[in-house]
């Protein structure tokens, strides 16, 4: 399959828009990643989004919506909670998690009674809702279990040939998925961290609780009840291996461990003493900056031929919790403590 490489003008937009419409997947640029999307309500088009990825069927799919009226035929009922984080945080980085109708195949959800959907705020990805008529599944745009892509070119190297069309809307600027939060309940759970905190959702709603499964693995036998809680996600080939411990420690480690395709993933500031090749991030301090550069710099590490990349634990709370997140199931959950 030749796949077309647009841009966001007009012109292009409408190609893409109607390749969306006729069922293809294309990959669009939103403020958090680069997604792959397709037509939510139908069934192929959905599953040419599984395909191209290599994605298990049983990881739920984001819906993405450009207006709220578009949010009622896919649900069957909108908890208070959800009119008021969507009056806070939409359109945004927020994810909610709704019971499903009947609009929408179970395959969307990998067989739950329950549908995820945002209003992403990037123009681009609401322009493409508007003119295709489609609300938009759309998992990241990469191959299952690597690094999601932040830019077209990134999104071109996992998919040229999967798919129809990329959209080149230029760098994303969030850098990690949507938060996701389960308003399936009484108390709003948090199931995927990011940019839209746990704090901040407790703030609109009283109470957020974070599930276990952030920090850890899904237990045996349990259904991931949202994009990004597998196992091991986020990957790159080289093996990521995270160090809890002070920074000193950390390079100490790191030193004494030296050797061939050894690589260090520091923070700004923080590489004096590393006797291995590195790579930053962002600050200790600046959360926005490490979420919006992760995985560039994952992706990075595998092109410059690390083949074991340490890296500090980040801090596990507030935006913070979301780059933990990712490394975490990046290094299948492999942490020293020091």
């Amino acid at each position: 399959m030749e796949t077309l490489h647009l841009t966001d003008s007009p012109a292009d937009l409408a190609v893409a828009a109607k390749l969306l419409a006729e069922g293809e997947p294309v990959a669009i640029p939103t403020e958090t990643v680069y997604g792959l999307a397709a037509d939510a309500r139908n069934e192929q088009a959905v599953a040419r989004i599984f395909a191209a990825k290599g994605r298990p069927q049983d990881n739920p799919l984001i819906v993405h919506i450009a207006a709220w009226e578009q949010l009622l035929p896919l649900v069957t009922e909108i908890p208070a909670h959800a009119k008021a984080l969507a009056e806070k945080y939409w359109p945004g980085p927020l994810t909610m998690i709704f019971k499903r109708s009947e609009a929408i195949p179970a395959s969307v959800s990998g067989g739950l009674d329950t549908l995820a959907i945002r209003w992403p705020s990037h123009p681009v990805a609401q322009a493409l809702i508007r003119e295709s008529g489609c609300p938009l599944a759309a998992p990241s745009a990469n191959l299952s279990g690597s690094p999601s892509p932040t830019t077209a070119a990134r999104t071109a190297a996992d998919m040229d040939g999967r798919i129809a069309a990329i959209v080149d809307g230029g760098p994303c600027e969030v850098g990690v998925e949507s938060t996701v939060v389960s308003l399936v309940g009484d108390v709003p759970q948090l199931l995927r961290p990011g940019y839209v905190t746990a704090e901040q959702i407790a703030e609109v709603c009283g109470d957020c609780r974070v599930n276990e499964a952030v920090t850890k693995p899904l237990k045996a036998g349990e259904a991931a009840a949202s994009p990004g809680m597998k196992y091991k996600h986020y990957a790159p080939s080289a093996r990521v291996i995270l160090l809890d411990g002070s920074p000193d420690a950390s390079i100490d480690y790191v030193n004494a461990h030296a050797g061939v395709g050894v690589w260090a993933l520091a923070y700004d500031g923080e590489t004096e003493g590393l006797q291995v090749p590195f790579i930053t991030y962002g600050a200790r301090n600046d959360e926005a900056a490490q979420a919006h550069a992760i995985f560039e710099a994952l992706r990075r590490a595998d092109e410059l031929g690390a083949q074991i990349l340490y890296t500090s634990c980040p801090r596990a709370g507030g935006l913070g919790l979301a780059v933990y997140n990712r490394l975490l199931r990046a290094a299948a959950f492999e942490v020293i403590e020091l």
